[in-house]
């Protein structure tokens, strides 16, 4: 759509010297923002737009309504002459020349790239395509698979890259790739993961494929240009292929460690004869095709022998007869001593030799000989089996030493699927184009033209060279892979013109090169993972020399290209590295598809011609080939891929690319989210979601980090977990503060290995702020519906009342929003990740609260800590209870629940209230009182030590009646002095006086709150019974109590649940929340 602007110059009140002043601060700034490797920051959403942007200071009059925003956004003036001014530079190289010392910041011209579709993308695809297998392969699986089967080849894998090609092309053109190619668009497309996955599996295709050019640059030495060269030589024929493999595996490693040498010496030299290289492609190509039409007119004599109907080794004779007459005396051929023990005519020979004659055919009959109908169907068969012509023969008896015999044997097992993994790597090299965006003129123009018209070029080239070859070579003389038919020519140098050679030199030094690519441009790809830093222990191969080669890289690429060569088979190695093409093939698909799927609003590429549809086909397309090329080779490589994903997964790659990935789990998310809000989840689907309230200390540190632990242990990384906390203050004066918190908080939650999400409040006290954590926290259906905390350990030595208070109204809230509370005691003593040993953990059930307390237990036992632990139930009957019976049924209702645990009844019978209950009782009233006089105002304290200064007598009466007008209090009359002196003298040795004092405070006890004092029994006997049965256990969880309703008795609340648990060491405090949460039913 295009889009008019409209430029309006608005003037300027600066002078002429401050803005040379600016220039030089905006010149100071562009040298300082470059990072490490040079290549510009993805932080911001334009190019090179860093937040050392902001020292540019503005003191224009016409602006100065955005004068505030001009530290952090720049204006639309300076950041279009950024975008102007950007180049895009290989890897390593700086995007802009130092300053001159001297003169001054003097913006140096950085000379632009100008290289145009033509010679950066097409030709250098051409030549990446266009390659080994074409000169050494393909007439033989012509000649094996037919024209018609070779035709589908073809077609399939040229159009899996063709569909390839037009995802990258919209990819590529969809904003600035900077140098990095096919990785960099996979990983910034599908995420640190896939990016580095793929990444690794690309750089691997490469490296085998380094090995593949090697391995065809010594065949191409070793069979057609010096056979002599050969270190091992076969004494018998059968020993030939082990010959051959072994003289590949030292040859080819001799020229790995040369070709990497010259690497590593200087890349500049391979770079150069790139050109050489690419010559010697195209002049190949031109000589097949001038020899075709030379055939038309006068077809090249390229002889092929056959005995009977099977094709013979032109090696070891001349000429093409059992016998010849010289000077009227018939004598034998050298044929003739090859299959029968010696020259004379009555020797006994071999019976096919006997019952067959010799003929001769030419090998290269020509365009217009008709023998594209004979080539038209496959011939596939087993390993030794022999080549032969479709003529009538006279079949021998004994075949068994056939293979001892100089016929053209086929040297593998010949099917479909395998030659589909075999031709593949020859419609490989597509991303050479988008390899080197960063010296284009204009990639997103050049990398779609220049890439499509490379495939459409190499596609037509293939389809014809398999017609015309079956069209021209007889069908024995393609099916022989090594020319040995033809005096051991390469069989598509029989059909160039001038010469075989031109096609022997071209394909020899175009291997050369493509091998020289090959070992430049994967130590590079290797370079750029490492340096991303999402594989760790890649990281040492990001370093190199001090000019940037990657050194380290070229040494792994070297060993693992030596593994391939130890292969020693192109056909076996040929495969291997198609399916880490595919690989990547396949992701670059996806990644188009689902940016087209998710509509991501950056998705907006020039190229326009493609479809998700298309996508999709290709990455089945890819799929397919690598199940049908090799499935144990597609699976290995999967597995390899899938190993690596969970390791970047595992170790955690931080990394924020704007990937696909990323949308589809938005998504994904978001639909999950709406299914999840449409009803409440059921009580079999029921597990504690915890909201994790954490206090942090001053330094912003996690004050009780095992309560992240056990987070952990409880949740084994199941279901929704929130850690939350707060900061007093404001968000505008304190977010540095809350992004510091949230930084710490993940640190702890990492450590503790708990996996959830984090959330910081800035709110103007804590109670408000937990306040808003459990009413706001989480998202739709994925809401919390339990608290955890831990214990305010400290709170009767705190001298702020309102750390307790915060507690208590956290539990009132809790029980408002019918949320489940779980409140640990002395958290700090909690397992880390050690394992216990054996033990139990006791469960004390004294009122029903949805199953919570029995559901916990079962949670812990599902993780290794608390795996050897017993689960021990305890319930209390009273007076009138059966507790026979109620042991029963709870044991029935345990076995209904699934559940393994003992089961034991604890009898607590009505008693009467112990002198230890009411002095404990006076004591929690006492300091209740002194907490409401800690509570009074700075003027009431002040007029208050006035007065008792004046009248110390009238102020205590006033005191005691202010303490009366308290509603449903005690009779206060004692003052903290008094209580320490009667507390004294109740220690007495002396019985007498003991017992006297205890009769002197029975009216103090008679004027207490008989409801805290009931209280206050309870809790003592509970407690009591617990630490007898349960204070070896390694948890104990007990019911909460609930909170009280009125706000006066809270002090007294959290004595009574100290007493409650005094004596235990790990407690968890259990209150539910309103609902069943465990069920008997299926």
């Amino acid at each position: 759509m295009p889009t008019n602007f409209t430029v309006v110059p608005v003037d300027d009140g600066r002078k002429s010297s401050q803005e040379d002043s600016d220039d030089n601060n905006v010149l100071k700034e562009e040298d300082e923002e470059t990072v490490g490797d040079g290549n510009p920051r993805e932080s911001r959403p334009f190019i090179n737009n860093t937040d050392d942007d902001k020292g540019t200071l503005y003191d224009g009059k016409n602006m100065a309504l955005f004068e505030e925003e001009m530290d952090s956004n720049p204006m639309v003036s300076s950041l279009l002459s950024k975008l102007a001014n950007y180049t895009n530079l290989m890897q390593g190289v700086r995007e802009h020349e130092e300053a001159d010392e001297d003169e001054g910041a003097k913006k140096q011209t950085v000379k632009s790239p100008q290289m145009g579709t033509f010679i950066g993308v097409y030709l250098p695809c051409l030549q990446n395509i266009l390659g080994v297998i074409l000169f050494l392969r393909m007439t033989w699986i012509v000649g094996t698979a037919g024209i018609l089967e070779s035709f589908i080849i073809v077609s399939m894998c040229c159009s899996c890259t063709m569909l390839t090609a037009i995802s990258m092309s919209a990819i590529a053109t969809n904003g600035v790739v900077p140098a990095g190619g096919s990785y960099y668009m996979i990983s910034r497309s599908l995420g640190p993961e896939f990016g580095g996955a793929v990444g690794l599996c690309f750089y691997l295709g490469t490296t085998f494929a380094g090995a593949m050019y090697i391995l065809g640059t010594i065949e191409i030495l070793l069979t057609y240009m010096v056979p002599s060269a050969a270190i091992f030589k076969a004494e018998e024929k059968a020993q030939e292929a082990d010959a051959l493999l072994n003289n590949m595996r030292v040859y080819g490693t001799c020229c790995l460690t040369l070709m990497s040498l010259v690497v590593f010496v200087g890349v500049k030299y391979v770079n150069k004869l790139a050109l050489v290289f690419l010559a010697c492609v195209v002049l190949s190509i031109l000589a097949i095709y001038a020899g075709v039409i030379k055939t038309i007119f006068e077809p090249p004599v390229f002889p092929v022998c056959l005995l009977g109907n099977r094709t013979l080794q032109n090696h070891g004779f001349d000429k093409c007869m059992k016998t010849e007459i010289i000077d009227n005396v018939t004598v034998t051929t050298k044929l003739w001593s090859l299959f029968c023990k010696g020259p004379e005519l009555n020797a006994s020979c071999n019976e096919y030799f006997s019952l067959n004659n010799v003929t001769e055919i030419q090998g290269i009959p020509g365009l217009t000989s008709g023998v594209i109908s004979e080539n038209m169907w496959g011939s596939y068969g087993p390993a030794g089996m022999l080549v032969e012509k479709a003529v009538p023969s006279v079949p021998a008896s004994d075949a068994s030493q056939d293979k001892h015999l100089p016929y053209v044997l086929n040297d593998i097992t010949a099917f479909f699927t395998l030659l589909v993994g075999i031709y593949f790597p020859s419609v490989t090299g597509i991303m050479a184009g988008s390899n080197r965006s960063g010296d284009l003129r204009d990639a997103q123009r050049s990398i779609p033209i220049g890439t499509i018209l490379a495939i459409a070029t190499t596609t037509i080239i293939y389809l014809s060279c398999v017609v015309l070859f079956g069209a021209c070579i007889e069908g024995v003389l393609l099916r022989d892979k090594f020319g040995d038919s033809v005096k051991g020519n390469l069989v598509i140098g029989t059909l160039s013109w001038p010469s075989p050679w031109v096609i022997v030199i071209g394909s020899f030094f175009s291997c050369c090169g493509a091998g020289l690519q090959s070992l430049t441009g994967a130590p590079r790809l290797l370079q750029a993972i490492a340096r991303d830093g999402i594989v760790p222990f890649l990281e040492v191969f990001g370093h190199g020399k001090a000019n940037g080669e990657p050194t380290w890289a070229l040494l792994l690429t070297a060993v693992i290209c030596e593994s391939g060569i130890l292969i020693a088979s192109l056909d076996a190695v040929a495969p291997i590295l198609s399916m880490f093409f595919l690989m990547c093939y396949l992701f670059v698909n996806l990644a188009c598809a689902l940016q087209t799927l998710l509509r991501t609003p950056n998705w907006r590429p020039r190229f326009k011609y493609y479809h998700w549809a298309l996508s999709f086909l290709g990455m089945s397309l890819c799929l397919a080939l690598m199940f049908i090329s090799s499935w144990y080779y597609a699976l290995v490589a999967m597995l390899i891929a899938g190993c690596i994903y969970k390791y970047i997964e595992y170790r955690g790659a931080e990394k924020e690319w704007g990937d696909g990935i990323r949308g589809l789990s938005l998504n994904a998310a978001r639909y999950a989210l709406i299914r999840l809000e449409e009803a409440p989840p059921h009580t079999k689907n029921w597990r504690p979601q915890l909201l994790v309230l954490l206090n942090l200390d001053s330094e912003l540190s996690v004050k009780h980090p095992r309560l992240l632990s056990f987070t952990t242990q409880l949740k084994a990384g199941k279901g929704l977990t929130i850690v939350g906390s707060v900061l007093e203050g404001t968000f505008l004066s304190r977010d540095a503060d809350a992004k510091r918190a949230e930084q710490s908080i993940k640190s702890a939650m990492a450590a503790e290995k708990t996996k959830g999400f984090c959330h910081v409040v800035v709110s103007s006290n804590l109670r408000d702020g937990f306040s808003h954590l459990i009413q706001s926290a989480g998202l739709g259906g994925m809401k919390h519906n339990s608290v955890l905390m831990a214990w305010p350990a400290n709170w009767r030595q705190s001298n702020d009342p309102q750390s307790w208070r915060n507690f208590i109204e956290t539990v009132q809230e809790t029980t408002a929003a019918h949320q489940a509370l779980l409140v640990a005691k002395n958290v700090d003593s909690f397992p880390h990740q050690e394992r216990l040993g054996e033990g139990t953990i006791d469960v004390w059930w004294i009122v029903h609260d949805g199953g919570l307390l029995m559901l916990l237990p079962f949670l812990l036992q599902q993780h290794k800590v608390w795996r050897k632990c017993k689960m021990r139930i305890f319930t209390v009957a009273q007076l009138d209870d059966n507790s026979i019976q109620m042991k029963k049924d709870l044991q029935m209702f345990l076995y209904h629940l699934r559940l393994n645990a003992e089961v034991e009844v604890v009898e607590m019978h009505d008693s009467d209230i112990s002198a230890f209950t009411y002095e404990k009782t006076l004591v929690m009233e006492q300091r209740s009182q002194m907490l409401k006089q800690m509570q009074l105002s700075r003027t009431e304290r002040e007029r208050e030590a006035q007065l008792i200064y004046d009248r110390n007598t009238a102020s205590h009466a006033a005191l005691n009646d202010k303490t009366d007008a308290t509603p449903e209090r005690v009779h206060m009359t004692w003052t903290k002095d008094k209580f320490c002196t009667e507390r004294n003298r109740n220690r007495e040795p002396s019985a007498n006086m003991a017992v006297r004092d205890l009769f002197s405070m029975k009216p103090e006890w008679e004027s207490l709150n008989q409801s805290n004092v009931r209280c206050m029994h309870t809790a003592i006997k509970l407690n009591e019974v617990v630490v007898n049965k349960s204070q070896g256990a390694h948890l104990v969880l007990l019911n909460m109590p609930g909170p009280p309703k009125n706000r006066g008795g809270d002090e007294n609340y959290m004595e009574f649940l100290e007493v409650l648990m005094e004596g235990l060491n790990r407690v968890l405090l259990v209150r539910g929340g309103g609902r069943e949460v465990i069920t008997i039913y299926s």
